[in-house]
C-alpha cells in the first residue's frame, strides 16, 4: 500500500509530548487499515512549549502522499501558526487543510477514515464529526 495515495495527517501541539501520543494512540486505532502518514508537529525545535511554523512545515511536507495533508492543532497560536503558513501559499504542501476538530478525538477520527482510503473532505468531515461524541 506504500503506493496508495493517502491523506497526511499533521498533530500540532504546543507539546512535543502530546502530539507524539496522540499520533501513536491514532495509528493504534487503525484496526488493520492503511498505513496513514501521521508526524506530530509539537513544541519548538529547542523542545521547549510552543509551536514552530518549521516544525508544521516539514512534518506536512514529510506525511504528503498526493492526496492532501489534514492538519488538527491544539490551541490557540498552534491554530494562528497553521494559518499563517496557510496564508504564506508556498510553506505546505497543496491540498493543505486545517481541520477544525477536537485535537484527541478529531484526530483519531481523522487518522482512522484516512487509513480506508477516504479523500480530504471525508477525513475533515470525520475529524469534525467528532465534536458531536457524547461521554455521558
Amino acid at each position: 500500500m506504500s503506493e496508495e495515495k493517502l491523506v497526511g495527517i499533521v498533530l500540532v501541539s504546543h507539546s512535543a509530548a502530546v502530539a507524539a501520543s496522540v499520533a501513536a494512540l491514532a495509528k493504534s486505532l487503525t484496526g488493520g487499515g492503511a498505513d496513514v502518514a501521521v508526524a506530530p508537529a509539537g513544541g519548538t525545535e529547542d523542545g521547549g512549549l510552543g509551536t514552530s511554523a518549521e516544525l508544521v512545515s516539514a512534518a506536512a511536507a514529510s506525511v504528503d502522499r498526493g492526496a492532501g495533508v489534514a492538519v488538527l492543532a491544539d490551541l490557540g497560536s498552534a491554530v494562528l501558526t497553521v494559518k499563517a503558513l496557510l496564508a504564506e501559499g508556498d510553506e505546505l504542501p497543496a491540498g493543505t487543510r486545517l481541520v477544525d476538530a477536537p485535537f484527541v478525538e478529531g484526530a483519531v477520527a481523522a487518522v482512522v477514515t484516512a487509513s480506508t482510503g477516504a479523500d480530504l473532505a471525508a477525513v475533515e468531515a470525520a475529524a469534525t464529526e467528532a465534536y458531536s461524541y457524547r461521554k455521558a
